[in-house]
């Protein structure tokens, strides 16, 4: 006997509901960007401005100009009345036939944690930005978003990001995917200025910043350390003689961050190799109570996509940072979301790292939606979805973690949990 009508749509609609809360549901793809230069801009205008940081008490602050400018920044603690000046340099790259315009290179400081700063760019008076110094205690916030890209899933991100209260953003590779064509990081950089100016921005390299073409353009990164210089030198005892791999503190020393670079060499006797292995050694876990580190290609992976594309880095350098009890292991890639439990060498271990591939920020290739079954032991959590991370530090031994996926124009957030360093576990004490 057939089920009465009523009955047939209500155990369609209670089976349609039951899917909604099993699976998300992706919307459907959106388009690329563009972000031209602003209509009013001359010459001289400050365009891609971000900020970066440079020790423990100073800002780099980076933009563009078309036509040559003096590398000056006014700066003070009131709106308006600039205080202080700083001088730097300026430089320019060629790739093919682009020529970039002046790429301006600032260091100011010694700035007061916590303090807003404004400030203003070059002899152009007309634009005025400013930022809040980062807290030299806890509590701490990152932001974490990988492979960006410029669409308008890219400015979904954006929007939620400008919404939430952070201090530093992290980035773990593959930032404009402007794939050799050079004009296209000018639009990006101009797509991120709002936050990039308002807010440090860290960021390591990913394959999409390679760019190298083999007899035309051999030389890699070109694009990417000129625009993007990071404080690998900040502390010349400590330097890591590259923009492609280095180290920084914040939380007056609390939390150390390591930035490590997929696509340099990081073989045995590799500058990087070597490099880790001096930086971790000078860990003290009293003092660095947190140790972070930031790859592109994830050691550990249950997407079909890239697969054992990190393998080669995890066998050279896991070891080595996991006998350093890192806490986390950020990575991008992959564009989708995924947490694992804390692992060493492909097994659960509570003092490994827990490791979070974050490659969904919202690039022009899509999501990678197909994941290995059955769901490995190690992976928690696993989602094909754009969104953004946010780590909070709330003391010297807890954090709390979430994911928030991009449900259509709305932040929801869809994975979070509580992590305990390792430098308060007495079974993870590192041995020497």
């Amino acid at each position: 006997m057939a089920p009465p009508p009523s009955a047939l749509c209500f155990a369609i609609v209670a089976c349609s509901l039951l899917a909604c809360a099993l699976a998300y549901t992706r919307p459907p793809p959106r388009g690329t960007l563009s972000v031209p230069l602003a209509d009013d801009a001359d010459g001289l205008t400050p365009q891609q401005v971000h900020i970066s940081l440079v020790g423990s008490d100073k800002m780099r602050v980076t933009w563009i100009t078309e036509d040559d400018n003096p590398s000056v920044v006014e700066y003070g603690t009131s709106l308006g009345k600039y205080s202080s000046k700083a001088t730097g340099s300026s430089d320019s790259y060629s790739y093919l036939l682009y020529r970039s315009g002046h790429i301006h290179d600032v260091v100011i400081g010694p700035l007061t944690p916590g303090k807003v700063y404004h400030y203003r760019l070059g002899m152009n008076s007309a634009r005025n930005f400013s930022f809040t110094v980062p807290p030299k205690s806890f509590p701490f916030k990152f932001a974490v978003i990988g492979d960006l890209g410029q669409t308008e899933w890219t400015n979904s991100t954006l929007n939620h990001l400008a919404a939430a209260d952070y201090d530093v953003l992290l980035l773990p590779g593959d930032l404009s995917y402007a794939d050799f064509v050079q004009p296209l990081w000018d639009s990006f950089g101009r797509l991120v200025e709002p936050l990039a100016s308002s807010r440090p921005w860290m960021v390591t390299q990913g394959n999409h910043e390679i760019e190298k073409i083999p007899v035309v353009h051999p030389e890699s990164f070109v694009a990417y350390n000129a625009r993007w210089r990071m404080p690998y030198d900040a502390d010349p005892a400590a330097s890591s003689g590259s923009n492609l791999f280095y180290a920084f503190d914040v939380a007056g020393g609390a939390i150390h961050v390591i930035m490590l670079g997929s696509y340099a060499d990081f073989g045995p006797g590799s500058p990087q190799q070597s490099w880790l292995e001096a930086d971790l050694a000078k860990l003290d876990r009293q003092r660095q109570q947190w140790v972070i580190a930031l790859i592109h290609a994830p050691w550990y992976n249950s997407n079909e996509a890239h697969q054992g594309e990190g393998e080669e880095m995890r066998v050279a350098l896991e070891a080595m940072l996991y006998e350093a009890r890192v806490d986390v292991v950020f990575a991008g890639h992959v564009h989708a979301y995924e947490r694992f439990g804390r692992v060493h060498d492909n097994r659960l271990d509570a003092c490994g790292p827990v490791h979070i591939t974050i490659g969904d920020g919202g690039n022009r290739e899509g999501l990678a939606s197909r994941y290995q079954e059955p769901q490995p032991e190690i992976s928690l959590f696993r989602e094909a979805s754009f969104g953004h991370g946010r780590l909070e530090l709330a003391n010297s031994t807890h954090a709390h973690w979430t994911w928030r996926r991009n449900d259509d124009d709305v932040a929801a957030v869809a994975d979070q949990v509580w992590l305990t360093n390792l430098a308060s576990d007495p079974a993870c004490q590192r041995k020497r």
